[in-house]
């Protein structure tokens, strides 16, 4: 019985690494009243529970809004109606859609695939199946921007693949893979900028392995500050890919360097909360120098990991030094974000100077190998 359970689950996992589409929870952090559907491209079939079916052409819009714990549907020329569901399938392969939301903030995104829409407590559950290479293009373009060079953009490209197919199934309980936000990956809908599309093309199906062909943590961030970050300093557990690095490429880009003064009461008052317990009021018992990257603040016998005072005081990173002046301190910092995993500005700057996509992952991710992901492992994260 064991051994047939395995054996489902590994057929299960590689199903997983095979498939081409993904679906995307769309519009995930806006609360949804209402929203238009527009076909841009292509043709649709909108479907309901009951047998319902609805065509539409290219320039055709549908209405779309949550109503008494149903949706409400409304195509010109066509009696509206509610639904516990609606199917809306594209025809020819080659179909593309719009979503534009009507809320406090008006919102329009371009789309490929199919669309599956539900009610779901105060909102709409829009479910986007599409093809995987051209939500990777997306979140390539959402993660990383435009108007970079093309050898970034294909660094960027494998690491969205290579973290699509290792979280394929983050969301699955939830009937689709994964999100639009950063919670998951950036996804703003598809893009139409050449150089990124070029890029995902130039490196479809390529990801990020362990020598053993485990897919990796592709962790990225803005600016490392000249030094990434090994990732127990920021998690549970490190990765041996996952280390320090001396990036010397990142250093005279804008997010490299960061200033902050806070007041000693506030300084203070966030360490007591955290447990410290010193009665004193000696601004410079708090000076602390971080001239290469540690884990942990350090004051007396008091000790709070880095991170905590980052997330707790919305900095820019963990990487950074204190230094007592009057009844406030100043805090000297270098980088911006997390700081494991690639920097995206070096990594751009990389790629200025003619590093290729393979040397530049390389750099960042040490003793790593890339490829196909039709040979690389599905692990259960």
């Amino acid at each position: 019985m064991k051994r047939k359970l395995s054996f489902t689950l590994l057929l299960f996992f590689s199903f997983c690494i095979l498939s081409s589409q993904v679906r995307i929870r769309l519009l995930t952090d806006i609360r949804l009243e209402y929203l238009l559907f527009s076909v841009t491209s292509g043709k649709y079939s909108a479907e309901d529970g009951s047998g319902t079916i609805i065509n539409m052409k290219p320039g055709e819009n549908m209405i779309l809004a949550r109503y008494d714990g149903k949706i409400a549907v409304k195509v010109k020329g066509v009696a509206g109606f509610k639904t516990d569901s609606l199917f809306i399938r594209g025809l020819t392969g080659n179909d593309y859609f719009s979503l534009r939301s009507y809320n406090q903030e008006s919102v329009k995104r371009n789309y490929s695939g199919d669309l599956k829409c539900f009610p779901d407590l105060e909102t709409l559950l829009l479910i986007n199946n599409c093809d995987i290479e051209r939500y990777v293009a997306g979140v390539v373009e959402a993660e990383g921007g435009n108007g970079k060079n093309e050898e970034y953009f294909r660094t960027q490209a494998v690491i969205a693949r290579t973290y699509t197919y290792k979280y394929f199934n983050k969301h699955i309980t939830d009937r689709f893979n994964l999100c639009d936000c950063p919670h998951c990956q950036a996804f703003n809908g598809i893009t139409t900028d050449s150089i990124i599309n070029n890029a995902v093309a130039h490196t479809k199906n390529l990801v990020i392995t362990t020598p053993d062909s485990n897919l990796i943590i592709s962790a990225f961030h803005s600016n490392c500050g000249g030094e990434t970050s090994p990732s127990e300093f920021v998690w549970v557990t490190g990765q041996p890919y996952l280390t320090r690095v001396i990036d010397p490429y990142c250093l005279s880009s804008r997010n490299a360097t960061w200033k902050k003064m806070i007041s000693l009461t506030e300084w203070s008052g966030f360490l007591k909360k955290n447990g410290y317990q010193s009665g004193s009021d000696d601004a410079t018992l708090f000076n602390f120098k971080q001239p290469s990257r540690v884990s942990d603040y350090v004051t007396g016998l008091f000790v709070l990991p880095l991170r905590i005072i980052r997330t707790g005081l919305g900095l820019r990173s963990s990487f950074f030094s204190v230094t007592a002046q009057g009844d406030s301190l100043l805090l000297t910092g270098r980088g911006y974000g997390h700081g494991v995993g690639l920097c995206q500005e070096g990594s751009m700057e990389m790629s200025v100077k003619g590093f290729s996509f393979k040397e530049i992952i390389d750099f960042y991710y040490p003793g790593v190998i890339i490829i196909g992901v039709h040979d690389a492992k599905k692990s259960d994260d």
